[in-house]
């Protein structure tokens, strides 16, 4: 099946995602207006470092626009079409089925144009046809008959010096990119950036800076633990013979991405559940898992005892907490057991948050020192317990409109849901968490877009003046971001002209 016509043009319209009433659509074009050539601070994200440090031409279209992106190629998958086929490499690195090899980089990008009307009404869609048209100068609509043409167009600007890595980034008008790093990782490819001279701003700060994540260490009743014990006593040279030392560990290496730029950690749960262990009760868990026989049960209470570990080391180091609950991740065992994880299988789950997070909020929540960003992929939670809580905690700041529902109807939601209970001050603005660098951009301005529909509406019917929504748009896309991952503090820039003080309190 193929319903899209291979003639049809590829344009992108200057009004697109704005209100469809003249009111509201001049309104938003105007708060766009004040937003579209900001600069990008991209402050969540999982884009390789390694990209940046080698600074090398991009191989071809197909690695830099179907294989990295799981939200691509997991609607071709949902169509019957294998991971094989993609070029997906599996688990063991091997590409192709059986010995054979795997799909030539061509046959893929033919396929992915084949099957472009999937993509019609989904933000992939948005981004992708702003990547063809904006970066790449692509003008004919993705279909068969296109596929060769526009692959080889897009080759053919990927071989000049236009579009390096750092070229782009400069060209994307990117600030800060945050890549996302194991806690046990060397930072290597950070380092060489700091090396070379270039990943110094005038500031004084890092254009690309790492982000400690530890889940690998708190899922203890996973087949991987040990040996991420092992590499948790290696990066830090010594032994983790029990939860003292384990702790110990993590401070240290908090205070290594520290060294190195970060500014934030990052926890991936599947429940928001926080609350203290006894001490007793901790280190026997610790004992079972070091012994191999530790279960789903102490590995949710390991998890919600980690949790406040956590924010308790965020008020010693500063470091900003973000959270991300409610994913049951690799629903499709058979799948992740061949290619992998973060092959499009993460599928939401009903989260609670109200019960979940009172043990930690009533330690930390009026903790100056700390700053909690939580994500839900739980939409039913925005107005009844994410949009309250962050109205009332002065360290929760909530996370924008996250993977499945970072689209245009779903950031509508978010702020439609969140904005009468915690207003907009108590948000994060926008990061774009995504692994496709060339997609940055795209995922930035369909966000400023979408904001500036939503404060255009309020313009329309009088609930907000002209200029004040201009300048919370401006809020939203630069300045809440920073304010919110701590990257304003020392400078006074922006954020201090636009009211935003640096402790975090709203005008």
């Amino acid at each position: 099946m193929n319903v899209q016509s291979s003639s049809e043009p590829l344009a992108l319209h200057p009004d697109r995602f704005f209100p469809a009433d003249p009111a509201g659509r001049k309104a938003a074009r105007a708060v766009y207006d004040e937003t579209a050539a900001l600069p990008i601070v991209s402050p969540h994200g999982h884009v390789d470092p390694a990209l940046l440090a080698g600074d090398l031409p991009f191989p071809e279209p197909t690695e830099l626009i179907v294989t990295p992106d799981h939200y691509v190629f997991r609607m071709l998958h949902s169509q019957g079409i294998e991971l094989d086929a993609l070029g997906i490499p599996r688990a063991d690195g091997a590409r192709g089925v059986g010995g054979r090899p795997g799909a030539a980089p061509r046959s893929v990008w033919r396929t992915f144009c084949a099957h472009w009307y999937l993509f019609a009404g989904t933000p992939t869609r948005a981004w992708l046809e702003y990547v063809f048209h904006e970066l790449f100068g692509v003008r004919v609509t993705p279909s068969a008959r296109t596929a060769d043409a526009i692959y080889d167009q897009v080759a053919e600007r990927l071989a000049s010096p236009e579009y390096r890595p750092r070229v782009l980034f400069e060209r994307f008008g990117i600030e800060t990119l945050a890549t996302t790093d194991a806690a046990t990782d060397s930072l290597r490819h950070h380092a060489a950036l700091d090396a070379d001279g270039w990943n110094a701003t005038v500031a004084g700060g890092r254009r690309v800076i790492p982000t400690f994540r530890p889940d690998t260490l708190v899922q203890i009743a996973r087949p991987g633990w040990r040996v991420a014990l092992a590499a948790l006593g290696g990066a830090v040279d010594g032994e983790i013979d029990g939860y003292p030392a384990f702790a110990d560990a993590l401070r240290q290496r908090r205070a290594f991405f520290r060294s190195m730029g970060a500014v934030a950690t990052d926890h991936g749960a599947e429940t928001a559940r926080t609350g203290w262990l006894p001490d007793d009760e901790r280190d026997a868990v610790f004992a079972r898992a070091r012994a191999g026989t530790a279960g789903p049960a102490d590995e949710a209470a390991f998890t919600a005892h980690m949790l406040m570990a956590f924010a308790q080391m965020s008020t010693e180091d500063g470091l900003v907490m973000q959270l991300h609950a409610g994913a049951l991740r690799d629903h499709n065992g058979p799948l992740a057991d061949r290619f992998g994880p973060d092959k499009g299988a993460d599928i939401p789950l009903g989260t609670e948050f109200t019960r979940a997070l009172r043990p930690l909020l009533s330690a930390f929540g009026g903790d100056d020192r700390f700053r909690m960003i939580a994500f839900t992929l739980d939409e039913s939670t925005y107005a009844r317990e994410l949009a309250p809580l962050a109205g009332h905690y002065p360290a929760l700041t909530l996370g924008p409109a996250w993977w499945f529902h970072d689209s245009v109807e779903g950031m509508l939601r978010y702020r439609e849901r969140t904005t009468e209970t915690a207003g907009f001050y108590n948000t994060a603005g926008f990061n774009d968490d995504t692994r496709a660098f060339c997609s940055i951009p795209a995922r930035h301005d369909l966000a400023r877009r979408v904001d500036a529909h939503y404060l255009g509406r309020l313009v329309a019917r009088h609930q907000l003046g002209l200029s004040e929504a201009r300048e919370i748009g401006r809020a939203l896309a630069y300045e809440l971001p920073r304010r919110a991952y701590r990257l304003g503090e020392t400078a006074t820039g922006a954020v201090a002209e636009h009211g935003l003080s640096t402790n975090g309190a709203a005008p």
